[in-house]
């Protein structure tokens, strides 16, 4: 069955399979140590970096004045995630681009099993980069940090040898517009949402704790000094009524 997109190995000087082998060739002169650990990166690695900045974006966000809406915000990263996923399922059969190692049995693959799975798109860089895309809207730095390790991912889907360079750009290209385009509607349910939870026995999800012991340690304070005064003038009434008597 043909597919959607030409054989990236139709032409001796086609750049996609042209990147693919030069970044994929570095495996072949690295040490297996290395390869092992590219692989494992690619395939779980950076994944689990990526929930450890959402983790970070989620305690950062309960803190801020806006709280609701910036746990709104880091909440939309995953279900773009998931958004991506989904949209990705169509957009796979329709193109139904074998793996470049199917085509091409020089390609150094590190990572097995992928035998029977579509190339386009890479779903790992479009986790990564929706989570990357949703986060920067949120907090800049980590958005940034989110987003090295979206680059990073796709060079480690190259070096491994499972994807091309245009399936890890499309793969950007999805999860972005996903993130960008369905954004206004996501954060219409889910601020309100957080707005709602933060008012329930589920506030903490929403709002950091407020260290109000000092505060309340002040309001004693202050209560105590008032009774004190009040009594205080009420000894000096009686004190005077004495005396007039």
């Amino acid at each position: 069955m043909p597919t959607l997109l030409a054989d990236a190995g139709a032409g001796s000087g086609d750049p996609d399979l042209g990147l693919l082998k030069a970044v994929n060739g570095l495996a072949a002169d690295a040490p297996g140590w290395l390869d092992s650990l590219v692989a494992w990166t690619a395939e779980y690695g950076i994944l689990l970096g990526l929930a450890a900045i959402c983790l970070t974006a989620w305690l950062s966000a309960r803190r801020r004045p806006d709280a609701p809406i910036a746990v709104a915000g880091v909440l939309w990263a995953p279900i773009a995630v998931a958004v991506s996923e989904l949209a990705n399922i169509p957009i796979s059969a329709i193109v139904d681009r074998p793996r470049p190692f199917v085509d091409h049995p020089e390609i150094d693959v590190l990572v097995p099993g992928k035998e029977d799975t579509l190339s386009f798109v890479s779903d790992h860089s479009a986790m990564s980069m929706g989570i990357a895309v949703a986060l920067f809207l949120v907090n800049r730095k980590l958005g940034a940090a989110a987003g090295a390790l979206a680059l990073l991912q796709g060079f480690c889907r190259m070096y491994v040898g499972v994807h091309y360079p245009t399936d890890v750009i499309g793969g950007y290209a999805l999860a972005t517009a996903v993130v960008l385009l369905l954004a206004p509607i996501a954060m219409a349910v889910l601020v309100p949402l957080c707005h709602a939870l933060s008012r329930t026995a589920l506030r903490p999800l929403v709002l950091a704790k407020a260290p109000a012991t000092s505060g309340g340690r002040r309001r004693s304070a202050g209560s105590a000094g008032g009774r004190a005064t009040r009594q205080g003038r009420r000894a000096d009434r009686d004190r005077e009524s004495d005396l007039a008597a």
